[in-house]
């Protein structure tokens, strides 16, 4: 006679691939962790994107909610909990739904938010002098992305009354006044301009984003079709007492 909690033949396989795949979920939420911490501290760190450093929270939020849930999950295919199990199911479906989400709202997001950033980068040139938060928030961008100017470093040709300097901030070495007389010079400042390196910047956080809650929510989605054949296997267990 079969014990009320046994499962057994193809119904153990399943048990086993199901705590497996919870590992697996349990490592996806610790990399959903570490790449939500990376963005928002690349996001943090540059200045223009600083009002968008709350949205990897989202990401590292949904990665601490895996990481424990996992955990449920392992807990409920070894000890064949049938309450656990259908548990760890709902609440997994429900964060799939979530990383979906995630993915559209990054795909979205990797369009739109180079443009957004594009004419901020406009602004605070053209208000370079104006205020101390201005020319702070320019001059950290220009050092973090190694960049100088919007489009180019000759953005700055109206920047004195030489047309010849740059802040110094574009130098590849940044000393004080080695702007003075450097706009053009490739071997004293960088001549790339800030937009395309941010756009880089964006495009590439924001893809590893995207792709990493789909990859997750592929694994999770394996792992949510295991727990209900586990499921059905419990309880088919009871009825044949």
């Amino acid at each position: 006679m079969k014990s009320a909690m046994a499962v057994d033949g193809g119904a153990k396989c399943v048990k086993y691939l199901l705590f497996f795949f919870n590992f697996i979920f349990w490592l996806c939420g610790l990399a959903l962790i570490v790449v939500g911490t990376l963005v928002r501290v690349s996001f943090v760190n540059t200045a223009i994107l600083k009002e968008y450093a709350g949205s990897p929270l989202v990401v590292i939020i949904v990665g601490v909610a895996i990481f424990f849930i996992a955990f449920f999950g392992c807990c409920g295919a070894w000890k064949e909990n049938h309450c656990m199990v259908t548990t760890f199911a709902v609440v997994v479906s429900f964060i799939i739904i979530i990383e979906i989400g995630i993915a559209i709202a990054g795909y979205v997001l990797r369009a739109k938010l180079p443009e957004a950033a594009d004419k901020t980068i406009e602004f605070l040139i053209a208000k370079y002098n104006n205020t101390k938060d201005d020319r702070d928030a320019v001059d950290t961008m220009q050092k973090g992305l190694k960049c100088c100017g919007g489009n180019s470093s000759q953005d700055w040709v109206n920047f004195s009354t030489t047309h010849k300097s740059v802040p110094d901030s574009c130098c590849i070495n940044v000393t004080k006044d080695c702007g003075i007389g450097a706009l053009g010079d490739a071997k004293r400042i960088y001549t790339e301009g800030c937009k395309a390196a941010l756009d880089k910047l964006i495009k590439d956080n924001i893809l590893w984003f995207a792709v990493g809650a789909l990859v997750v929510a592929f694994v999770q989605i394996t792992g949510v079709v295991l727990a209900c054949i586990l499921m059905r296997a419990i309880r088919s267990g009871y009825e044949v007492m």
